[in-house]
């Protein structure tokens, strides 16, 4: 019988805040392919593009390398109930994680702002489901009223447990790879994800001397505080993981871009829905819309002259495809039925 996957406390103890006496949380999180391109790579003149495909976590998201963490820290803390604001996958990861420790979960999400396999998720896993009219940033804003009540812990990515679990993505990719990618693209909404990247390759930096990548972080132009310099009151786009106009994790992520000598920009909603169709028609990665905006402004980037072929580049594929069913097919046209005969099926395959 093979043997179970190491979840991330139990792979990488060593470099996160854990003792003898947390609770080693898993439902086999991390470990996710490290997918090298075959055809928009090259068609891009990149020798060496890779997908860190996050997706194939527990709950389809990075959320689970984090809240895998903040879970077991609440829990060595005495909490019985996980509490979170969320566009979704935030919410589905907690729930799961919740029903894993026999915990409850209370998520707060906006309304109309969330995908529905994303909601169907967290209603699955038994959370308690409160929908508030209003951004994902007041949802976040109430919630954090109640961090402190007894017994409840806030797993958003305020939560610090959040961050250091999600940086054992960076690890994983210097383990795939060999060492460290020249540049690294990823989606930016909350802006936990890039600060927890920058995180995890500054502390191999000091370990093993390895040279960290440049951050190259993407938002989508209705949704784009970090480039504008201000919050965003009404933010609008397609992606609803990166709908966010009001980033918690603002400073984290702007030193991850000025610190790996980086950049932050904006990548239309036409330029996200064409690199999430790219990806599933060239690579056969199926992603939802947000987790396509590194790979939209990778090639903004290619187009723009900025990158060179034998870099090695990995783009961060966040979320799986089945988070958003609705965006699958947005856009097309569902094939009518046919007679069912031999000749109408010769047809379509010559």
């Amino acid at each position: 019988m093979a043997a179970m996957t190491a979840g991330i406390i139990e792979r990488y103890a060593a470099y996160l805040p854990v003792s003898a006496a947390t609770p080693r949380v898993t439902l086999g999180e991390g470990s996710t392919p490290l997918i090298r391109s075959s055809r928009i790579g090259p068609s891009l003149g990149l020798e060496r593009l890779y997908f860190k495909y996050e997706g194939l976590n527990p709950s389809g998201s990075f959320k689970d390398r984090g809240m895998a963490l903040a879970t077991a820290k609440a829990m060595e803390a005495g909490a019985r109930t996980l509490l979170c604001a969320s566009t979704g996958n935030t919410s589905a990861s907690a729930a799961a994680y919740a029903a894993r420790c026999a915990l409850r979960a209370v998520v707060v999400v906006p309304a109309g702002g969330v995908a529905a396999g994303k909601l169907a998720q967290a209603l699955a896993y038994g959370a308690s489901i409160l929908t508030v009219n209003g951004s994902f940033d007041i949802a976040l804003r109430l919630v954090r009223q109640l961090a402190g009540e007894p017994g409840v812990a806030l797993v958003n990515s305020v939560n610090p447990f959040r961050i250091d679990g999600q940086k054992t993505a960076a690890f994983e990719i210097v383990e795939q790879l060999g060492d460290a990618p020249v540049r690294l693209f990823i989606p930016v909404g909350n802006g936990g994800n890039i600060t927890a990247y920058w995180r995890g390759f500054t502390e191999l930096q000091h370990r093993d001397r390895l040279s960290p990548p440049a951050m190259h972080g993407a938002q989508a132009e209705g949704a784009a505080p970090l480039v504008r310099g201000r919050p965003v009151s009404r933010p609008r786009t397609i992606a609803s993981a990166i709908r966010i106009g009001n980033p918690a994790s603002w400073k984290g992520a702007i030193a991850a871009k000025d610190e790996s000598g980086g950049a932050i920009e904006t990548v239309s909603d036409a330029e996200i829905t064409a690199a999430h169709r790219r990806l599933a028609r060239e690579e056969g990665l199926l992603v939802e819309p947000a987790s396509a905006a590194g790979v939209a402004l990778l090639i903004k980037n290619v187009l723009a002259a900025r990158l060179r072929g034998d870099d090695a580049i990995v783009c961060v594929l966040t979320g799986h495809g089945l988070k958003d069913p609705q965006a699958l097919t947005r856009g097309l046209r569902l094939p009518r039925p046919v007679r069912p005969t031999l000749s109408t099926l010769l047809r379509a395959i010559g």
